[in-house]
């Protein structure tokens, strides 16, 4: 509910501050006066498009502010989606800027004009002959049909299904997507996997080939010397080792001596060990050295085969070609079991397609049970407005697609006049007959769910004295449910307002103004005999309006 707006630099409007109740409020004045000003003003808080033309005074800021009792609304969840601090009597804010920029605050959170609107949607709505089009949108239709039908926990179990099952199909799509093109490769990667598999790869062969090829293609230099080496230790008297033996001798003695010597003795013998042990290292590699022709021909093809390989794959070292050969087993292993993937997405889709299908037809089953009751109360309700020969026939047809209100195709038709054939509302409903039409709906609505705080701009305009009685009843039974802002210019509708503000126009100094007063019982009585007989107020006029009000 709508608790207070204040204006500030709007318009025709310096500084505004007024407070509303609950039930009907009634708005009233001379046409030009400023209540369209207060509507605009109004408008901004709801996200509306803002226009530095607007201010009151273009060196200062616009300032609208309204205050809402949220309570009944359960906007909690919303609130918490946007980072917002939900408070129970909330404020929003909008801010137009001398330099152009345009600000809007929740509860003095800055937040952008998308965010604002999101939020005022639920908290106010504005009526005028010209928004009437929502009703034309097959989207509202099935929210009015669903309201009724009382289809809010179905609903979201299908919406929150559809939405998993259209998950389900854009993974399949992929997936599906990724299998045809992995098996247009698959024969290339199996082959260069293969190819890699039987090069039995390892890392640090390349080092081992190399190291064997560099020995296979020196072996006679490696056989003269290391033979040559051996000669050279163990030749009789000339050799290394007899010499070393022979000093090893002469260390003995020096020991045997003197303590002084055991030192030199030992490294003596130390290097005839290591001198014994050198020499048998040497004769085991040189047996070990034996030309062969045919493994050096085998290594060096294995280093061939690496560098094409190392070419191919654009790598330089065997480890890099193990990690190719890795991935490339994994992507075929993929490739392999996308078919399990796939027939598991398939069985998943056909279950929630079931689920679908179930929620569905309850949606449908409620709607239909419903459709009787809202044909017969906007009938009634239209029909007290004037339009006692208008028809309503609301119509599902199933279909096989899932929507995202279920599968229903919803038909709202429309015959105004006796005998007249049933055409849909947007081709037969003139705008006037949309505006009742649409009160009758939100009348209906209220019955069924919480509406927001609605506004209604002149959608009274050009109906007679009658129908113009039936209209105040209409607004005056919804107004027990829901906060209602009439602006009217029939003094039927304003005579049935629980409060009334008159919107005045004033010149002070070399400014127009408009303001907004709050009227008591004799001022009200005197505003609505204006509007019965213009600006002399008679005492017939007086008493009409009492009459009224009463």
């Amino acid at each position: 509910m709508l608790t207070q707006l204040k204006i500030k630099n709007f318009a025709l409007i310096d500084d505004l501050e007024v407070h509303f109740s609950d039930g009907m409020t009634s708005i009233t004045g001379e046409t030009g006066a400023g209540k369209s000003i207060v509507l605009g003003g109004l408008s901004l808080v709801l996200g509306k498009r803002a226009d530095l033309s607007s201010l009151f005074d273009p060196t200062r800021k616009c300032i609208v502010e309204a205050i809402f009792k949220i309570k009944p609304y359960a906007l909690q969840s919303l609130f918490e989606t946007h980072d917002l601090d939900y408070e129970e009597e909330t404020v929003l804010r909008r801010e137009l800027l001398p330099q152009g920029k345009s600000r809007a605050f929740i509860n003095d959170t800055p937040v952008n004009l998308n965010v604002l609107a999101e939020i005022s949607v639920h908290l106010i709505d504005i009526h005028s002959q010209h928004d009437s089009q929502a009703l034309l949108q097959n989207e509202y239709q099935f929210q009015v049909l669903d309201a009724l039908a009382d289809n809010q926990e179905p609903l979201a179990a299908y919406q929150a299904t559809l939405a998993a099952y259209q998950s389900t199909q854009k993974e399949y799509h992929y997936w599906s997507e990724k299998q045809a093109a992995s098996k247009e490769e698959f024969d290339l990667k199996q082959f260069l996997f293969e190819e890699l598999q039987a090069s039995n790869l390892e890392a640090g062969m390349e080092e081992q080939i190399q190291t064997q090829l560099h020995t296979l293609s020196h072996i006679e230099y490696l056989q003269t010397t290391f033979g040559a080496a051996v000669q050279l230790m163990e030749a009789e008297s000339l050799g290394i080792g007899d010499q070393l033996n022979e000093l090893n001798r002469h260390s003995q003695g020096m020991s045997s001596t003197s303590s002084r010597y055991e030192k030199l003795q030992e490294r003596v013998q130390g290097i005839v060990i290591e001198m014994e042990d050198l020499l048998e290292e040497f004769k085991h590699e040189f047996e070990l050295l034996e030309a062969n022709p045919q493994k050096l021909e085998e290594l060096q093809a294995q280093m061939d085969h690496l560098n094409v390989l190392y070419q191919k794959h654009r790598v330089q070292t065997v480890e890099e070609l193990i990690s190719i050969q890795q991935e490339l087993e994994q992507t075929l292993q993929d490739t392999l079991n996308l078919d399990d993937k796939l027939n598991a997405l398939a069985q998943k889709q056909e279950e929630q397609a079931a689920e679908l299908k179930r929620l569905a037809d309850q949606l449908s089953k409620r709607r239909n049970e419903a459709i009787a009751v809202l044909e017969e109360e906007l009938r009634g309700l239209v029909s007290k407005m004037g339009m006692q020969e208008a028809q309503f026939k609301i119509e599902l047809t199933p279909s096989s697609e899932f929507r995202s209100n279920g599968t229903d195709v919803l038909s709202f038709q429309f015959s105004a006049n006796k005998g007249s054939d049933f055409k849909a509302l947007k081709k037969v409903a003139s705008g006037g007959e949309l505006s009742r039409i649409m009160l009758a709906i939100k009348t209906v609505l209220s019955q069924y769910k919480k509406l927001p705080t609605l506004v209604f701009d002149e959608i009274d305009t050009g109906v007679s004295g009658k129908i113009s009685d039936s209209i105040a009843e209409v607004m005056s039974t919804m107004a027990q449910k829901l906060q209602v802002l009439a602006i009217t210019h029939l003094p039927q509708v304003a005579a049935k307002g629980n409060h009334h503000f008159r919107v005045e126009k004033t010149v002070e100094g070399e400014k127009t103004r408009t303001h907004l007063s709050a009227l008591n019982q004799e001022a009200r009585v005197a505003e609505i005999a204006k509007m019965l007989s213009g600006n002399q107020v008679t005492e017939t006029a007086i008493a009409h309006a009492k009459q009224l009000m009463n």
